[in-house]
């Protein structure tokens, strides 16, 4: 009943018979700028301005003293079911609506199903600026961050809203770019496999990061500072945490591709020492569901004082170069998405001393000819050298600890010819009773968002701007992602039906840190980490 009385009015006021709610974002920016007779570009400019989204923006009550009032509760109806930027934009006309606006954001009932923005850099925008490129409105919007510099910072993961970063000093903090809020994590030298070594003044000047896992004892590397986020981070998630009514992250880091996480008020990581070989991870019902890349699905049951694990489906295939991903579908189902991506000059075991250090990459070669060569490898070979190559490390050969205990792996001035494409996706079911996988050769009503994203499945009907049986992707490849800057990034759409890739856009970002999609999110956690 509200939600057909908010449209009449807006109706009324706009002159604009039986609109519905579903077109109301495009009736407040095309209509209120008339309204107020401002130009069309004037609110826009309002949310392109260089600082945060939030602030109230009070210029307007004069333009809007004749503008006849609506009462909140139609204008929050209103304003639920507007894309964040323009509900930001409609909370900063004037106090009314502002009042709105900030009542919305503080009881959490606007719109939840956002759709997701491609959050990148741009040299020319500054250190501090962060862009939102919207796929709802094939426009970007730049946001100002709090320090240290979003440009000097590695982008670790991004989920519900937020950023996972880590600083020159390889520590990891939390970031709405939406709010501004920022939050740090505890500390680098809380993880498991690190450990702080001290110079003459007692600051840190080095880290030393220990390849042991449950199982096997492992050599260790010198790192900087600087660089032993390169080294150790490779995804991390912020999930909701009923049982605290705040939040959990999750980290997966080397060595081996280990997780450990941490809860709102800890000031350390705990490490979970069940596995090796995690590459992505999601959260339901307090339990934290792990994919390894050999098709694995662990379930850690996180509520309790001791944390539980139980395989809930086994391994499904050898251990290959696929990024792979777990999803929750909106229809309950649990889905496997493999991707495969030609890479070359990335040298993929994690073995302390084989990473690129190195220099700028070229730019991008050929798509064609990449996918011609590919059609030409002997795949079995190269799953036996991967087996070969993962089996000796992780039973720690003598011969590679003699050559590496100890070393600063920092030194590494090796260069390499870096270029990746995404090859191919292919979506799975998971038949959790057979325990084995279903191939899904389309979804008509769905798309996929993945890379170093929490991944996400989404509704054409609830995101009708977006293209459905498609998969937005970004890079997510480990080495290429943290370690090299200057390379044509892997960044596009795939079309399940054709089996072809598109660009969403011509490019527009600087290559780093690495673009990533972000959900835009207005809510703020309800306690921080100590430290």
């Amino acid at each position: 009943m509200a939600t057909c009385t908010g449209a009449v009015m807006l109706s009324s006021v706009c002159g604009v018979v039986a609109v519905q709610l579903k077109d109301m974002c495009s009736v407040f920016f095309t209509i209120l700028p008339k309204l107020l007779c401002l130009p069309v570009s004037f609110l826009l400019k309002k949310f392109q301005i260089g600082e945060h989204f939030h602030p109230p923006v009070m210029e307007l009550e004069i333009a809007t003293e004749t503008l006849p009032e609506l009462p909140q509760d139609v204008l929050m109806t209103i304003f639920a079911t507007l894309e964040i930027p323009d509900l930001v934009r409609a909370g900063s006309v004037c106090s009314s609506w502002h009042w709105a606006y900030t009542c919305l954001c503080n009881l959490g009932k606007y719109k939840v199903s956002q759709t997701p923005c491609l959050l990148y850099t741009s040299e020319s925008a500054g250190e501090n600026v962060a862009c939102l490129y919207s796929l709802a409105e094939n426009r970007s919007y730049k946001i100002t961050l709090p320090e240290p510099p979003i440009r000097s910072r590695s982008l670790i993961g991004s989920s519900n809203g937020w950023l996972i970063t880590a600083d020159e000093r390889s520590e990891l903090h939390l970031v709405n770019p939406i709010t501004g809020e920022q939050i740090s994590l505890p500390p680098v030298i809380t993880i498991e496999h690190v450990k702080p070594i001290f110079g003459d003044s007692g600051n840190i000047n080095k880290y030393e990061l220990s390849y042991h896992t449950a199982d096997e004892c492992g050599w260790t590397s010198l790192h900087a500072p600087n660089n032993l986020r390169e080294h150790l981070y490779f995804k991390a998630f912020v999930f909701p945490d009923p049982s605290t009514g705040s939040y959990i992250v999750v980290l997966i880091h080397k060595p081996f591709f280990q997780l450990s996480f941490a809860r709102a008020a800890d000031d350390k990581w705990t490490w979970l020492p069940h596995g090796t070989l995690y590459c992505d991870c999601l959260y339901k019902d307090g339990l934290l569901y792990a994919l390894k890349s050999v098709g694995e699905i662990d379930a850690f049951d996180l509520t309790g004082s001791t944390v539980t694990m139980r395989v809930v489906i086994g391994s499904l295939r050898q251990f290959i170069y696929e990024s792979m991903y777990i999803i929750q579908a909106p229809w309950g189902d649990l889905l496997q998405v493999w991707r495969t991506v030609d890479c070359r000059g990335v040298q993929t075991v994690d073995v302390p001393g084989g990473e690129d250090e190195g220099g700028d990459a070229p730019e991008g070669e050929d798509e064609d000819e990449d996918i011609l060569e590919w059609e030409d490898e002997d795949e079995d070979d190269d799953v036996l050298e991967w087996e070969d190559e993962v089996d000796d490390v992780l039973e720690g050969e003598d011969e590679v600890s003699d050559v590496l205990e100890g070393e600063d792996e920092d030194d590494d001035d090796g260069t390499g010819n870096w270029d990746a494409g995404t090859l191919k996706i292919k979506v799975y079911k998971v038949d959790m009773e057979a325990k084995e996988l279903m191939e899904i050769n389309s979804l008509p009503c769905h798309m996929l968002f993945i890379g170093r994203n929490n991944s996400l499945c989404l509704s054409a009907e609830g995101h009708p701007k977006l293209n459905s049986n498609h998969a937005y992707f970004t890079d997510d490849m480990d080495q290429i992602t943290t370690q090299v800057n200057n390379y044509t990034r892997d960044i596009g759409v795939w079309d399940m039906e054709t089996s072809s890739t598109k660009d969403i856009v011509s490019q527009i970002w600087s290559n780093w840190p690495c673009p990533t999609w972000i959900t835009p999110n207005l809510m703020k956690l309800n306690l921080a980490f100590s430290k």
